[in-house]
């Protein structure tokens, strides 16, 4: 298994990229995205990369984040969605986007992708549409972590671990204190914000995100 390339890109083509590494040329597919932040050719490139192997062809798909990988590889595990579609739904909605539009299940947008018919639409929907609002609702976790001081951070660690000792699982407990600190004016108190979090489980916050 190939997890990664980092090499020169020596060419780039209409959906794919060859990155020599040591001297080896690796022909890569990847969303237009990818594509559109790449170097130029003779520039340094570094990809997160995914193999399908058959009886007659490997072939790679890389990505520019892990998100991209792991969004890749969720739509891919649904009947009917091959890579080159999965590429397709990459290449119009970056990860983040397509985890939104496939967990709130708007087969209006997923329908604007070419090769995503009405009905594959709703089947991708059903069957990833849970784990797709997990994955939106991580994303949102990271980037408000990223984007929030030390005290912040630990005062969401400090929420979650109170509501895990009453009882609530880790996952109910990180979804109702993200949404309470997100609405909180005062991020640093934690007595109120564990009760926020606790109101917004016994109101029927529990698995929202």
């Amino acid at each position: 298994m190939i997890a990664h390339l980092s090499g020169t890109v020596a060419r780039i083509e209409a959906n794919s990229v060859v990155l020599d590494v040591n001297g080896v040329g690796y022909l890569v597919y990847v969303p237009l995205g990818v594509l559109s932040g790449l170097a130029e050719v003779g520039g340094k490139a570094m990809l997160y990369t995914t193999m399908a192997v058959r009886e007659d062809d490997i072939t790679l798909y890389g990505f520019s984040t892990l998100d991209e990988q792991r969004a890749f590889h969720l739509v891919t595990g649904v009947t009917g969605v091959g890579p080159k579609v999965a590429l397709s739904m990459l290449s119009v909605l970056d990860a983040g986007e397509l985890a939104r539009a496939i967990s709130s299940n708007d087969t209006k947008a997923l329908t604007r992708i070419p090769g995503v018919g009405p009905k594959l639409a709703q089947r991708v929907c059903l069957e990833i549409g849970e784990r797709m609002a997990e994955f939106a609702f991580g994303q949102r976790v990271e980037a408000m972590t990223a984007a929030g001081t030390p005290q912040e951070n630990a005062a969401f660690e400090d929420v979650v671990e109170a509501l895990t000792n009453f009882g609530y699982s880790r996952a109910d407990s990180k979804k109702a204190a993200e949404r309470a600190i997100s609405n909180a004016s005062d991020r640093s108190n934690i007595p109120a914000l564990v009760r926020d979090a606790l109101n917004i489980l016994s109101s029927g916050g529990r698995g929202r995100v």
